[in-house]
């Protein structure tokens, strides 16, 4: 598709890319395949996972948020499987905690 054409050509120029902005739009509940177009698109799986996190926070102007460390935000996700090696694995969060309060848990 054409948007996975544009994401191709930006990374490979070194645009700042964000996730969720970027890499076209999903279905709620879908999120997680902009992490497979993003791959697709020649991102590697730890960039894009950045780009959900620590570069999606610096391109907002966010200083307390994509990154675990004190005095930031407690947002935490945690997957099934290894995402480096799956980025499908992205799709089947386990663990969901957001300012600190947990969502979702096994």
């Amino acid at each position: 598709p054409k948007i996975q054409g544009m994401f191709s050509r930006a990374y490979k120029y070194g645009v700042k890319i964000a996730f969720g902005t970027d890499a076209g739009v999903y279905a709620h509940g879908k999120n997680w395949l902009e992490f497979v177009y993003m791959t697709e698109g020649g991102m590697p799986a730890l960039e894009a996972i950045r780009a959900a996190t620590f570069s999606a926070a610096d391109l907002l102007g966010v200083p307390n948020l994509g990154s675990i460390e004190k005095n930031f935000l407690a947002d935490i996700v945690a997957v099934e499987g290894d995402p480096q090696k799956d980025i499908q694995s992205m799709g089947k969060v386990r663990f969901v905690m957001k300012d600190g309060v947990v969502y979702l848990q096994p």
